[in-house]
């Protein structure tokens, strides 16, 4: 790939949503491995020992994933990762659409998790790198509207065919593959990002002078340590409530609220259609200084959802309500403006490599209090969500300390600044 190729760049719009597609997929696996495995349960025999282990084994793999594909991004280039990362999830879904015993299930979801994993840093380096100071922002926060398609899309699916026995986790598992297949083809329009390129001659003339070179302990010390950090922490706290309401809702729904999972999961997939409004609301302010006015109002909101089920109790109408407040407020203080800040605040040779290992702490962290949260929803369920809403607001606040004031912008002055170039 040479620097003429890059230079050819599509339009950066088109860029964001191939791109952006990374998150699509992320959303829609992860549903439809939750709801095909159960299918295949009652139709070819997969144990819960089974669902189990493969539930985990996605999960892990995807922070894993995460943190290594970040780091090869930054070493080797975005284009070849989110190339290989779409081969590794089509792969992955042929052998969960079609396989019919746990020795192929499970590859087949390693394989999907590996892939979605390492393709969300690189690919969100990608749209920060083709887009301008203009509309960065707006194309980062797209991925994440295409994110709340992906589960959207899931649903649906599920909603039509959750009754054609094994054919509908098939389905499932099929547009994964087939969504992936597509993002492929167009990926091979995508050259590799031109900031990417310039920072790699840099970092080969660092070789060269036996200059310094940035390292992954490098986002532990100034300048990028206090962004690292507030990230880290901001992420990995308000993810912990947003994963437990995520996969736990309807089980809280039918155990706690009287209601059914019908009713209640009818109810969630309009919250979710709604939710895009206040997200294309934010991506007309997100590369402006009232992102952070949103901010605020997002942060308030979506602890509010935790300390309000706290307090009233739970039913169908509070869990509902509730979960209104927290898709607005997660529209604007939750991963969309997380990408955009990490996007931001660290140079090309380290942006994907920073962004993995958030993502991956953040999940790994999600999946073990996931091991034992039915057990504290069971022991103390009002307690359980105060405890959520205290981390929000942690994380919350930790974010706003961090990033309140003058915005720090690394694109601003690359590749000026490229003069510590990963290794």
């Amino acid at each position: 790939m040479t620097a003429d190729v890059a230079r050819r760049a599509p339009n950066e719009w088109w860029t964001g949503v191939v791109a952006g597609m990374a998150s699509y997929i992320d959303a829609a696996a992860i549903v439809a491995t939750g709801i095909a495995l159960v299918i295949y349960q009652f139709t070819i025999g997969v144990t819960p020992g089974q669902i189990g282990i493969m539930s985990g084994a996605l999960t892990f793999c995807v922070a894993i994933g995460a943190l290594v594909g970040g780091r090869l991004g930054d070493r080797l280039g975005r284009r070849r990762v989110f190339i290989v990362t779409m081969v590794l999830i089509v792969a992955g879904s042929v052998l969960t659409t079609f396989g019919t015993a746990f020795p192929v299930l499970l590859p087949g979801v390693v394989l999907i998790g590996l892939g979605v994993g390492a393709d969300l840093p690189v690919s969100l380096a990608t749209i920060a790198e083709s887009a301008s100071d203009r509309n960065r922002g707006k194309l980062i926060l797209l991925s994440n509207m295409l994110w709340v398609v992906g589960i959207v899309s899931s649903i649906a699916i599920a909603s039509v065919s959750g009754d054609l026995g094994r054919l509908g986790g098939q389905l499932m598992f099929g547009q994964v593959g087939v969504v992936a297949l597509l993002v492929l083809a167009a990926r091979l329009t995508i050259p590799e990002s031109d900031l990417w390129l310039k920072g790699r001659q840099l970092r080969d003339a660092a070789a060269d002078a036996a200059r310094p070179k940035a390292r992954i302990r490098d986002l532990l010390q100034p300048p990028y340590a206090m962004a690292f950090l507030a990230l880290l922490v901001f992420y990995t706290l308000t993810n912990l409530g947003a994963n437990t309401t995520g996969s736990f809702n309807t089980f809280i729904a039918a155990n706690f609220a009287g209601t059914t999972v019908e009713a209640f999961n009818r109810w969630a997939l309009i919250a979710l259609v709604i939710g895009l409004v206040p997200g294309l609301l934010f991506m007309k302010y997100v590369d402006t200084r009232k992102r952070m006015t949103f901010f605020v109002v997002g942060a308030v909101l979506a602890t509010a959802s935790y300390l309000y089920l706290a307090v009233v109790g739970f039913t169908l109408t509070t869990m509902v309500v509730s979960l209104f407040l927290a898709v607005v407020g997660n529209a604007f203080a939750f991963e969309g403006i997380m990408k955009v800040w990490t996007q931001e605040s660290f140079p090309t040779m380290l942006r994907s490599t920073a962004q993995g290992g958030i993502v991956a702490f953040a999940r790994v962290t999600a999946a073990l209090l996931a091991s034992v949260t039915p057990a504290l929803l069971q022991a103390n369920l009002r307690g359980t969500y105060i405890g959520l809403a205290v981390l929000a607001g942690v994380g919350y606040l930790v974010a706003g300390l961090a990033f309140r004031g003058a915005r720090r912008d690394e694109f601003r002055t690359e590749p000026l600044e490229e003069s510590t170039p990963a290794s």
